[in-house]
């Protein structure tokens, strides 16, 4: 993220009209969002979409996705079992110019499984961590589109 200072974030770091900032700004939180979504529905197609064709994506732990396909292979090996939802959080996007923007979000990730018995309360946590996405994003032809990822763990319930 930026090393500038509050007062010199936000709108005086772009000469863009302020509707424009804003709808930058949100089509880049929605993306955020979707991409949650996504993974959380197992829509791995739809979740690579939203990344950049040559976007590096870095997940805890992991060796950098280098390309859209790359992703989306590595995706599809996820586990048909698994259950996670992705609470996403506080999102902060800086417009750097028209066409690049940086963001960080704190996720909140629980996951589980199919296969564990759902009672009235849903099914037991297997896990719980709270992490961070810190985002690149980039206006293509196709709209705004993450260009990098990296993804960390902050915190996890032992």
């Amino acid at each position: 993220m930026s090393s500038l200072p509050p007062e010199e974030c936000g709108a005086a770091a772009v000469s863009m009209s302020a509707l424009g900032r804003l709808l930058a700004e949100q089509a880049c939180r929605d993306l955020v969002v979707r991409a949650a979504h996504c993974t959380d529905s197992h829509r791995h197609e739809e979740f690579a979409a939203l990344f950049a064709v040559d976007a590096v994506l870095t997940r805890p732990g992991g060796e950098p996705l280098r390309g859209r396909e790359a992703i989306l292979a590595s995706y599809r090996t996820r586990p048909a079992d698994r259950i996670t939802r992705h609470l996403v959080t506080g999102s902060v996007i800086e417009l750097d110019s028209a066409t690049q923007a940086r963001g960080l979000s704190y996720v909140l990730l629980w996951g589980g499984e199919t296969g564990d018995a759902e009672g009235a309360p849903g099914r037991p946590a297997r896990r719980q961590v709270m992490g961070e996405f810190d985002d690149v994003f980039t206006l293509t032809a196709e709209g705004w589109r993450i260009a990098r990822r990296d993804a960390r763990f902050v915190l996890y319930t032992p």
